[in-house]
This record gives C-alpha cells, sequence and structure tokens, in this order.
C-alpha cells in the first residue's frame, strides 16, 4: 500500500469519525471499492428508477462497501450504499434493481435520519468527496475493483443512519413498486428478494441478515409485493432481459475473483469454459501472482470481445503493476477511446502516462484529469495527480504560473478530503502566484472563502 494511499485512507477515517463519534471500542473496519464496471452496470439498473422517481440521476452516489453481509442503505444525502454480499447473494439484476428501488423509495420519501449534530454540520462537500471520490485504485494503480480498509463506524452508521420503522419501509416498498409499474418493470424482482429474506425475523437476532436487522421485516411486506404483482398481469414478464442478466452474472465473478480468490480458483477450473468463469479465474489468478497465467486468460476474453473497455482496463492494470507501464498506457488509452464518458478510466490513463515519465505526454495526463473532474467532481485523487502534473509542468518549463496551479490543485484536494486548515494554506500560497482575474484565481479565491467560513463551524 502506497504512501499516497495511505494518507488518503487516513483522511477518511479521520471524517468517518467525524461524522460518527463514538468510543474506540464500537468502530468497526468499513471497507470502499470503487469499481468503473460495476459501478456502470448499477447506474444502468437505476437510471429508470431514478427517472420514474422524478430524481436527477446524477445526483445520487451509488457506492460499494466490502462486506460479505447481505445490506443496503442509503445516508448522508442521496447515497446508496450496497455492501458486496448483497450483490453476490442477489441472483439476478431484476432482484438487484429492486433493493435499488426500494432505497430509492427512502430516499423519495424523505425517510433518511439525519444523525448527530457533527453529520449536520460536516461539510457536504467533503463527505461526498470522501465517498464518491475513493478512488483507491487510483493511488494503487488498482482501479479495477481496489479495496481500501479504512477506520469507519459501520455498525454506529447503520444504527444512527439508517434505522427506519416498519411503516416506512412499507412506504418504500410501495415507492418501489410505483417505480418499477412506471418504469415498465415487473414487481416480481421485488418478491423474490423479499422472499430470501423470509422467514428472518423469526431467527435470533444475531443470526438475521443485516438488511432484516435495518429494514424491519415483517410477512405482511410480502403479502403486499405478491398481491402487487399479481394485480399488474400485464407487467408479468416484464424483466431486464439476458444483457442485464450477463452483466450480473460478471458483476459476480468480478467480486470472487478480487475479493476471494482462492475460492474463485476453486470454483472456476480451467476446465470451465464460461465467460464468468473466465473473467472470475483471470482476476484470481493475477491476484494470486500467477501473471502469465493471468495474461493468456485474458487473451481469450479479448479473442471474444476485443472492444470490451472493462477487460482491456483488467489487462492494462495487471501490467501496470508489473511495471509494463509503457504497454498499459496504450491499453488505458484504448479503454478511454471505447469509454470516454468514465471518470475512473480517464484518471487510470493519466496515471499511467504520469507514472511512465514520458514529459511530452505530461499535457496529455492534465488534459485526462481535467476532464475527469468534469465528470466526477470533488474526486481527491484527481488533484492530487493533477499537483503532479502540474509539478512536472513546473520543472520543465521553469514557469511561475505551474507553481501556482500546484498549490490550488492542493487546496482542491485538501477541500475534498475535509481539511480546511490545509485549503487554506494551499489557496493563500496559490494566490501569490496565479494571474489575477484568471479563472483559477477566481476559484481559489473560493476555495479561501469556503474554508475559512467551514473552519468556523
Amino acid at each position: 500500500m502506497g504512501k499516497l494511499l495511505r494518507h488518503k485512507l487516513i483522511a477518511m477515517a479521520f471524517l468517518l469519525l467525524l461524522a460518527f463519534p463514538a468510543r474506540a471500542g464500537e468502530l468497526e473496519s468499513m471497507s470502499f471499492i470503487r469499481d468503473a464496471e460495476i459501478e456502470d452496470y448499477l447506474r444502468s439498473l437505476g437510471m429508470p428508477i431514478f427517472r420514474a422517481a422524478e430524481i436527477n440521476p446524477q445526483s445520487v452516489n451509488l457506492l460499494l462497501i466490502q462486506n460479505n453481509a447481505i445490506n443496503a442503505f442509503v445516508a448522508g444525502g442521496m447515497n446508496i450504499f450496497f455492501y458486496t454480499g448483497l450483490l453476490q447473494q442477489s441472483e439476478s439484476a431484476d432482484q438487484l434493481q429492486s433493493v435499488l428501488a426500494h432505497e430509492t423509495g427512502h430516499i423519495a420519501g424523505g425517510h433518511l435520519i439525519r444523525g448527530r449534530e457533527a453529520m449536520r454540520n460536516a461539510s457536504a462537500q467533503a463527505i461526498i468527496g470522501m465517498l464518491a471520490g475513493l478512488a483507491v485504485g487510483v493511488a494503487s494503480g488498482n482501479a479495477q475493483a481496489a479495496i481500501g480498509t479504512i477506520g469507519g463506524a459501520q455498525s454506529i452508521a447503520e444504527r444512527n443512519l439508517m434505522s427506519f420503522s416498519r411503516a416506512q419501509e412499507s412506504s418504500a416498498d410501495a415507492a418501489a413498486m410505483r417505480f418499477l409499474d412506471k418504469a415498465g418493470i415487473s414487481s416480481q424482482g421485488l418478491l423474490e428478494f423479499m422472499k430470501k429474506l423470509e422467514g428472518q425475523e423469526l431467527m435470533p437476532l444475531e443470526s438475521q441478515a443485516e438488511y432484516v436487522r435495518t429494514h424491519p421485516f415483517s410477512q405482511d411486506r410480502v403479502q403486499t409485493i405478491e398481491h402487487h404483482v399479481k394485480m399488474t398481469p400485464a407487467l408479468h414478464g416484464k424483466t431486464l432481459g439476458p444483457s442485464f442478466q450477463m452483466e450480473h452474472e460478471r458483476m459476480k465473478a468480478k467480486l470472487l475473483g478480487f475479493l476471494h480468490p482462492e475460492a474463485a480458483l476453486l470454483r472456476y477450473t480451467d476446465k470451465d469454459p464460461r465467460l464468468t468463469a473466465r473473467y472470475a479465474r483471470a482476476i484470481a489468478l493475477y491476484r494470486t501472482a500467477q501473471l502469465p497465467r493471468a495474461l493468456t486468460v485474458m487473451e481469450t476474453l479479448l479473442k471474444e470481445e476485443p472492444q470490451n473497455p472493462y477487460f482491456l482496463e483488467l489487462k492494462a492494470q495487471m501490467l501496470f503493476e508489473n511495471g509494463h507501464v509503457s504497454e498499459a498506457v496504450k491499453i488505458y488509452q484504448a479503454c478511454v477511446a471505447l469509454k470516454p464518458d468514465s471518470a475512473l478510466l480517464r484518471v487510470s490513463y493519466a496515471h499511467a502516462i504520469l507514472e511512465n515519465g514520458v514529459s511530452s505526454q505530461t499535457d496529455l495526463a492534465i488534459n485526462q484529469l481535467i476532464e475527469a473532474n468534469r465528470l466526477e467532481e470533488r474526486n481527491p485523487e484527481t488533484w492530487r495527480f493533477l499537483a503532479a502534473a502540474w509539478s512536472r509542468k513546473a520543472e520543465t518549463e521553469k514557469d511561475i504560473k505551474y507553481q501556482g496551479l500546484v498549490s490550488y490543485a492542493l487546496a482542491e484536494e485538501s477541500l475534498a478530503q475535509g481539511q480546511e486548515k490545509e485549503a487554506q494554506r494551499f489557496a493563500t500560497r496559490a494566490l501569490k502566484t496565479l494571474p489575477k482575474g484568471s479563472p483559477y484565481w477566481l476559484r481559489t479565491q473560493d476555495i479561501k472563502l469556503s474554508a475559512s467560513e467551514d473552519s468556523k463551524d
């Protein structure tokens, strides 16, 4: 784990402690994951739901937590968190979409409990920036499904921010069914997911699925959903279809390969010809330091789908992390060409360019990072790499304005991490050298003012 990653995790731990103050003995481990493919898949499931709920899709953040438990929750505004356990235990795209619809029902119904005063006073930008910007893979070159373990208050967050009443759960169910109806999708997936949890409330508390503990369950809810499915015969069979199910199976295979590589190698032998099996196996081989074998399997995947940006990304990641940086740069370039709207891919591409050390490509890296920041704001890693790129320009061109841009980028990074004093310090430094009245100078003035106001709270 590199220094950049460690610094970021420390900042994240600080922010979570600020949001959920608690005794040290109560704190548990919380691991966040960034992955372009899985996030894109979840967003594709969510788009018709958000539109049906009349919610701006861009205002909803979808975040992944590494945890084997079956759970999902809403916290801190329009942030929907999914445990990897729920993703892996869901049997279909329709089931997963129904969970997303239910959580959207909590957002639309205004069910969120704001929690403690510290949560209310904490900078919303900092919270969203740290959660949505946990591009751990960018810091380590592992943008595919990197895992960063952070000090957090998982059980406290659950207890304070997503403990809903039975009435709220029924309301969220009703909203989910309404959104699915409006989108022309059957609620059968919601019924199937609820039936997976049926009987949980009769079990001892410690044996119940976390989704049941944080979302009070009742047999009445199952019966209501079952009745709704029967009363909407026009939607029978209106499922997401084979293409979504294929993405769902790939997501599960990918998570198994990254999170449990040994188990993946046992489940998917080299005699299993299915694409999902080879996908999981390639990842597991790479995760267990068997690069040549992993690359061999990757070539079979790319032979079938040569234009798959996520297969290409995985190959680039394997090469990058094993010192083949120049080759990785070329593949990341192809990824971005195929998926230009992915901020994570652009940052990975820029990172590889910078690590490759070719001075003539520094401007290319800067352009990629600026575009990534436009696509996904408040990602601290984007600003950190911009600072590195502008620092390189300062060294090669001996132009003082780049020193100002370095300080400006570090001010943005600090602000996104909730470090107001650091943001002020870097902003003050940037204003000394940035051209007065320039766009970056004006933005730096805003940062200084914003950081000053936040530090007074």
